[in-house]
């Protein structure tokens, strides 16, 4: 029975999710210690938290037969990732859980900050009437600068139209097509940081993105510019903006996030006169908590009892409607996968070929199948997660393509694997979803892939089939089923038996010592 950890608070109906669930035994325990979650962790098969704990290397490496880490909420600046993935372990978030409500408070930030409102507030109950001090400015008609068109840049983009703003966006992934449908202007980082009165920034803490706005980037925009962040701390260069506070060149900043949270008492910027801030409230709101507290509970759920991924950070997803019918695909890529890795001594390359429906579908996650089943008879640790950084680290390199027809089949997935020897595998999915092995090399053959399967390959002459039998018959090892390919412009032949039980290694000599057979070779299928 898997058991789920749940590290951090999380909302009731999150925890009923997981009491709920059938086959999974919840513990509940917020609140540990780093050295007390080292212990907790040992047996736990799921973790669920939120920004609390700290999921370290020293973390991952104490947890014997941890499977996934659930964030409630979108950032995972807390795990690490890395780690996690070279043990295998999947990490999910739950991006849109809070999208409206983090999207919610940039929009009151800016609204705040445009009209002093938190300044305002202070003076008047400090007893003061200081109508002409705090005059503000009017954001109708002004432009704003999306850093980011994501889940949360998006509805901020939507709202800042509502309030009759000219839209601005930086987001290089995104089409200007996509940009459009939502009325909002593509345009280079250096033209938004020229045009923008106002600038918000909703990207992912990353290399590239940690500390972007910068004392260059301040000195590319309008001065008097108005800064917000309710993204990722950090983002922003804190000194650099206290500088830029000091000169007006930026005439104020509202952060909801900081690079140490909480800040220490006397950082510079929280008694600055033009910033305003809040402590991380973008998805505080009690419909965001449970939203994303019931999003991680079942992903965590599905994912130890279905195997179903959701928002992963480190392996594609898949949607639950779309389960079902890749199953056997994964199914078949994966003994694909199988059959080349207990074949091939040394891999350099592997190219995979989809045709026909399955072209149609997302393929990441089924590429990764094939290099699981590839990899597996030569490491003890590798799946679904962890199986292209272990074909990385062995310098193997992966190339993916579709063809819109799959020539005698609706779908055809081609596995060639290119080192010491040069070998294709093709497979198809029959009708009810059975998945077969239909080329070897130039063998074509219809095989179910199932058990331990004999791969022989001999000079077509007769007696050859008898003989192999007969030999099987003499080392007790029946045969359930048999396929015979034919090359008869170079007289070669093939077979594929499923056998019952495993030949020997006895067995497996007399085999090869069999006139006019070439290789003889036993594959776990």
């Amino acid at each position: 029975m898997p058991k789920v950890l749940v590290s951090d608070n999380l909302a009731p109906q999150g925890l009923d999710v997981l009491r709920q669930a059938r086959g999974i035994e919840l513990v509940e325990k917020p609140g540990l210690s780093a050295g007390e979650l080292l212990e907790e962790i040992a047996d736990v098969d799921g973790l669920v938290i939120r920004s609390g704990t700290k999921v370290t290397a020293d973390v991952i490496a104490a947890a014997g037969s941890l499977k996934v880490v659930g964030r409630a909420g979108i950032g995972v600046d807390n795990v690490d990732v890395p780690a996690a993935t070279a043990r295998g372990i999947a990490v999910l978030n739950t991006p849109e859980g809070n999208n409206i409500t983090t999207a919610e408070h940039a929009i009151a930030l800016m609204v705040s900050l445009a009209r002093h409102i938190p300044q305002a507030t202070a003076s008047m109950k400090a007893g003061k009437w200081e109508k002409k001090k705090f005059q503000g400015m009017e954001l109708f008609n002004r432009t704003l600068g999306v850093v980011g068109l994501g889940n949360i840049g998006r509805i901020v983009a939507l709202r800042g139209k509502g309030l009759g703003m000219k839209v601005i966006a930086y987001d290089p992934p995104i089409s200007h097509e996509a940009a459009a449908k939502l009325g909002v202007e593509l345009v280079s980082l250096d033209e938004l940081y020229s045009r923008s009165d106002v600038v918000t920034v909703h990207v992912p803490k990353t290399k590239e993105t940690t500390g972007m706005l910068d004392q260059a980037a301040f000195a590319k925009m309008k001065p008097g510019v108005l800064l917000i962040n309710a993204a990722r701390g950090g983002i922003i260069d804190e000194a650099d903006l206290y500088a830029a506070l000091d000169s007006g060149q930026v005439g104020g900043a509202a952060l909801d996030v900081f690079v140490e949270e909480p800040p220490p008492d006397d950082h510079p910027l929280l008694s600055h006169e033009r910033l305003i801030c809040t402590p991380h409230l973008g998805a505080s709101t009690e419909q965001a908590q449970v939203n994303v507290s019931v999003a991680v509970a079942e992903q965590v759920r599905d994912y130890l009892l279905e195997g179903v991924v959701r928002n992963a950070i480190n392996v594609p997803s898949i949607a639950p409607e779309l389960v079902e019918e890749m199953e056997p695909y994964f199914q078949l890529a994966e003994k694909l996968g199988r059959f080349h890795g207990q074949l091939a001594t040394q891999v350099e390359q592997v190219e995979v070929e989809y045709g026909g429906e399955v072209a149609e579908l997302r393929t990441a996650p089924v590429t990764i199948a094939v290099l699981k089943g590839l990899l597996e008879s030569t490491s003890d640790r590798v799946n679904m997660v962890n199986a292209p950084l272990i074909a990385q680290e062995r310098g193997i390199k992966i190339i993916e393509s579709k063809v819109s027809r799959a020539q005698d089949f609706a779908s055809c997935i081609t596995v060639r694997v290119k080192g010491t020897v040069d070998r294709l595998i093709a497979g198809a999915v029959f009708h009810g979803g059975q998945p077969r092995i239909v080329r070897i090399d130039d063998f074509m053959l219809e095989a179910i892939p199932e058990g331990p399967t004999l791969f022989l390959q001999n000079h077509d002459e007769p007696g050859v089939v008898g003989t192999v039998g007969t030999v099987l018959g003499d080392g007790g090892i029946n045969i359930s089923r048999m396929q015979l390919a034919l090359v008869p412009e170079r007289r070669e032949a093939a077979m594929l038996v499923n056998v019952e039980p495993t030949p020997g290694p006895e067995v497996m000599e007399r085999l090869r010592n069999v006139s006019h057979v070439t290789s003889a070779k036993i594959v776990e299928l």
